[in-house]
């Protein structure tokens, strides 16, 4: 968009705001494309260039449009305003066709009037060789525009009204006795005006045509009606431009304008401002909430279930038992549980490197969310949504809500590959089951060799060979001992260490639980809350551009 540096440096030998609350309309018109309605964010956005495009051109020049209906005198005005027969005078209609431009000082119009779109036939500058010599330094300064009929049938002299109208610093409407009461003025252009009030003059020409004694009501009749359309205040003259009664007077108002160098950035606020309020209108005025801590909870733990969390913790928490109790259990009984199967591996969540090649390192056996499980995910998205955009305007309440669910149709993907990837911490034994596994072994092995002493003195004594003393404690033989002690501790032994397993699972599950959740929680940040938060700054990027243009 056009840069502002150039024509804020213009202005602001004036102390003019103007270029930041371009600038702040433009923030605002950027970050409102493609969530507000089209045409505001269109419209305001002609007005940034417009503006734009008037603050980097002359600052000595106010553009001042004389605009009226056909018969209303408006060039006759005009003409006497300028001094010269500028523009013709006449009773057909339309009688203005084009624009007519009159400059006071030339230097630096030039752009003024390209920017304008008046064709060179149709400009003349009054300190020119057409110029009567006579000086005129009030209106210096001032590029004087005499519009077509606004009322005129052709089509071509409305649109030109229309764009100069949007284009002018100041506004002069010339209403006349018959006609200051049609609401073609005041509908179309008036009332839609009633921001630019401080840059417009209303005259009522032809006061001659008027008894004298009517001439002040129909002056009140005027400003009651210009009330009405919310221009309370703007100055009502009546004047005749073929008496010339009344002109030296609409020139001093005129010059006075001009001279307070206050007319071109007074007309830009006032477009700048109208256009944020009506950007503001279709947005809403409240404020940027954050995110609920809660709601974003709840949706991590929707999407939790969705992704089958519960059932995974689960299968760790089973598969952790297994294993330890393989691990720690006695060994003449322990080889049984080779036979069950592994939970963790039924869902493909352990199967090692090579595994994980041959199935895919993205999927997993976790079953498929349920429909109440979708159903959970697709509300308690709509309730995040509407937490952040239930005050704000339905633009940006339907931003949101589309934002939120933008990529929802990545969500069992991304769910499966968060599950795959996550570290579950199941697959090695706890360092004390390894000890205790040893230990079942050496138990194991002190049977062994208790049962084989007893079964070789038991062949001495079939062979009747020479008694050999057999060493004894706490009174009993050792071997039998040996057998008995080895059985009963590892049968012990591994009782106790089932409590230890169960402590052991459990500790895992809740572990292998947090890693899951923190997987999920990055994927609904990204699938979910980030979209939302992108909005949300978004708007508040907007509602700050807004205020700087409504300060």
């Amino acid at each position: 968009m056009t840069s502002l540096l150039e024509g804020a440096k213009r202005l602001i030998s004036r102390s003019s705001d103007i270029g930041a609350r371009v600038q702040g309309l433009e923030q605002a018109v950027e970050n409102a494309e493609g969530r507000v309605d089209s045409a505001v964010v269109e419209d305001a956005r002609a007005v940034v260039e417009r503006a734009a495009g008037r603050l980097k051109l002359s600052a000595e020049h106010t553009v001042v449009a004389l605009a009226g209906a056909t018969g209303s005198g408006k060039s006759s005005t005009f003409n006497a305003l300028t001094e010269l027969e500028l523009s013709a005078v006449g009773v057909r209609r339309p009688t203005t066709s084009w624009a007519t431009a009159c400059v006071w000082g030339q230097a630096g119009a030039e752009e003024l009037l390209e920017w304008l779109g008046i064709p060179a036939r149709h400009q003349v500058t009054r300190d020119s060789m057409l110029s009567t010599g006579k000086e005129d330094n009030a209106l210096q300064g001032v590029v004087l525009l005499d519009l077509p009929d606004h009322d005129s049938t052709e089509v071509s002299h409305h649109l030109e009204v229309d764009r100069l109208v949007r284009l002018a610093d100041m506004f002069v409407w010339v209403l006349d006795p018959q006609k200051y009461a049609d609401a073609a003025i005041h509908n179309r252009y008036l009332a839609p005006l009633a921001s630019h009030k401080d840059v417009m003059l209303v005259v009522l020409n032809h006061i001659d045509t008027v008894p004298e004694e009517r001439r002040e009501g129909m002056l009140a009749d005027v400003r009651r009606l210009l009330e009405a359309d919310g221009l309370g205040g703007v100055p009502v003259l009546g004047i005749s431009a073929r008496h010339e009664w009344g002109i030296d007077e609409l020139k001093k108002q005129i010059a006075k304008r001009v001279a307070e160098k206050k007319a071109t950035r007074t007309r830009l606020a006032a477009d700048v401002r109208a256009a944020a309020e009506r950007l503001q209108a279709v947005s809403g005025t409240s404020s940027v909430r954050s995110l609920s801590k809660e709601r974003v909870a709840a949706l991590d733990d929707a999407f939790a279930d969705a992704a089958g969390v519960p059932t995974v913790v689960k299968a760790v928490e089973d598969s952790t038992r297994i294993r330890a109790n393989r691990a720690t259990g006695w060994p003449v009984t322990a080889w049984f549980s080779k036979f069950k199967p592994d939970p963790l591996k039924r869902l493909h969540l352990d199967l090692g490197a090579a595994g994980k090649q041959l199935t895919g390192a993205s999927r997993t056996s976790v079953p498929q969310a349920t429909g109440v499980q979708k159903a959970r995910v697709d509300t308690e998205v709509r309730a995040l949504a509407d937490q952040v955009s239930d005050d704000m305007g339905q633009p940006w309440a339907t931003a949101i809500r589309k934002a939120s669910t933008s990529r929802l149709t990545d969500l069992n993907d991304r769910l499966d590959r968060a599950v795959a990837a996550t570290d579950l911490g199941a697959e090695k034994i706890p360092i004390w089951a390894g000890l205790v596994r040893v230990l079942q072994w050496l138990l194991i092995v002190t049977s062994v060799v208790g049962g084989l002493w007893l079964a070789l003195l038991a062949f001495g004594s079939y062979a009747r060979l020479p008694d050999i003393d057999t060493p004894t404690l706490f009174g009993l033989p050792l071997p039998t001992l040996m057998l008995l002690g080895g059985i009963l501790l590892g049968v012990l032994l591994a009782m106790v260490c089932r409590v230890l397993v169960g402590l052991t699972a459990r500790r895992r599950a809740r572990a292998a639980d947090k890693r899951l959740r923190d997987a999920i929680s990055e994927v609904s940040g990204e699938i979910v809350v980030a979209p939302i938060q992108a909005e949300l700054a978004a708007y508040s990027a907007m509602r700050d551009g807004l205020a700087t243009a409504l300060k």
